[in-house]
C-alpha cells in the first residue's frame, strides 16, 4: 500500500493515468510536476478538478465542502 509508484511516464500507475486523462491540467504536458499535486474526485469517482502544489488544500475546502454536504 505505500509502496513508491510512478506517476509519469509509461511505467505510471493505472490511477494516475486516469486522473491525467480526466483532468490534464493546463500545461503543455499532463504530467504531475510535484508531489503535492492535488485531484478531487467526487462521491461517483470523477475527477472533477485538479490543483498545482502550489495550491494550499485550505484553497479547495469550498469545494470539498460542496461535494460532502
Amino acid at each position: 500500500m505505500f509502496a513508491k509508484i510512478d506517476v509519469n511516464g509509461d511505467d505510471a500507475a493505472e490511477l494516475y493515468q486516469w486522473l491525467k486523462s480526466e483532468q490534464p491540467g493546463k500545461r503543455e504536458s499532463p504530467d504531475v510536476t510535484w508531489n503535492f499535486e492535488k485531484f478531487l474526485v467526487n462521491s461517483a469517482g470523477e475527477a472533477v478538478a485538479r490543483f498545482s502544489p502550489g495550491v494550499p488544500p485550505e484553497a479547495i475546502a469550498e469545494q470539498l465542502d460542496e461535494l460532502l454536504g
